[in-house]
C-alpha cells in the first residue's frame, strides 16, 4: 500500500487490533449502510465473484474477511461441500452466524474467528479462497497473501473483490468527491463511529489496484493473474491460481 492507513490515528494499537475494534463497533449497522453506500451494486459484484468459481467446482472454500457472511452464503451456489467463513471480528461473525442459521446453511458454512495472516489450516487444504473487501485491511499484505498461497491447493483458485479508483473523467472526480465527502457523512448518520467510515474511504484510496495489485499477486507466487473492473472501475475482481 502507499501508506499504512489505520482506523484510529490517535491510538497506539496496531492496525489488526484497530480493525477488529472498528468492525465490532459497526457490525450491527454494517449491512444496511453497505447497501445504502453502494446502491446495492455490491450484491452484483459478489455474484460475479461466484460466477468465476462455479466452473471450477471447488469442494472446499475459504472466505477470508467474511464479515456478515454475504459472500459465504452466495458461495453455496458452487455446490461446495465445505465453506469456511473466517473473520477477525467477533461482532461481524455473530451477525453472519445468525444469517447462515436463518437460511439453514449451518451444515455447509462454518463461521470461525481467525487471523488472515496466520491461518490455522494445513497446507493445500482449500480448493478455492475468496476475499471480498478485506485485503486492504491486512496489516501485512504480503504475509496475508503468502498464507493464502500456503493453504490453497496446487491449481486452486483465488478470487478477490476489492475497491478501486476510477481512472477516467468524470467518474474519477465523482468518485473522489463521493468517498471523501459524502461517504463519511452517510457513515455518521448510521453509526456513532465516524472514524470507521473515514478509514474505509481512506484505505480504499490508498490501496494498490489494477496492474499494481496484479504484480503483488505475482510476486507472492500466484499465476494466471487477471483483473476485471466492475461498475466503471469503482471495484475490481482479481482472479489468480496457485501453480501446480
Amino acid at each position: 500500500m502507499k501508506k499504512q492507513v489505520v482506523p484510529y490515528k490517535n491510538q497506539k494499537e496496531n492496525k489488526k487490533k484497530q480493525v477488529r475494534q472498528m468492525f465490532d463497533g459497526i457490525s450491527k449497522d454494517y449491512d444496511l449502510l453497505n447497501r445504502v453506500i453502494s446502491g446495492g451494486i455490491d450484491v452484483r459484484w459478489r455474484k460475479n465473484v461466484v460466477s468465476y468459481l462455479i466452473p471450477e467446482k471447488p469442494k472446499k472454500i475459504l472466505d477470508i474477511a467474511t464479515g456478515t457472511a454475504d459472500l459465504a452464503i452466495e458461495l453455496t451456489k458452487t455446490n461446495a461441500e465445505e465453506i469456511v467463513g473466517l473473520d477477525i471480528s467477533p461482532g461481524m461473525l455473530e451477525i453472519g452466524k445468525q444469517k447462515v442459521t436463518s437460511k439453514g446453511m449451518d451444515k455447509v458454512i462454518k463461521m470461525v474467528i481467525g487471523d488472515s495472516e496466520k491461518l490455522d489450516y494445513n497446507d493445500a487444504y482449500f480448493d478455492a479462497i475468496t476475499v471480498a473487501f478485506g485485503v486492504r485491511n491486512f496489516e501485512n499484505l504480503d504475509k496475508g497473501l503468502q498464507e493464502i498461497n500456503r493453504v490453497l491447493r496446487p491449481g486452486g483458485n483465488l478470487v478477490i473483490l476489492e475497491t478501486a479508483v476510477p481512472k477516467n473523467f468524470p467518474m474519477k472526480q465523482f468518485y473522489g468527491f463521493y468517498t471523501q465527502k459524502v461517504l463519511p457523512i452517510l457513515g455518521s448518520l448510521f453509526s456513532k463511529d465516524k472514524a470507521a467510515y473515514r478509514y474505509l474511504s481512506d484505505s480504499a484510496a490508498a490501496f494498490p489496484f489494477g496492474k499494481v495489485f496484479n504484480n503483488i499477486l505475482l510476486k507472492n507466487g500466484f499465476i494466471e493473474v487477471k483483473d476485471f473492473p466492475q461498475t466503471l472501475g469503482v471495484a475490481s475482481i482479481y482472479c489468480a491460481k496457485k501453480p501446480n
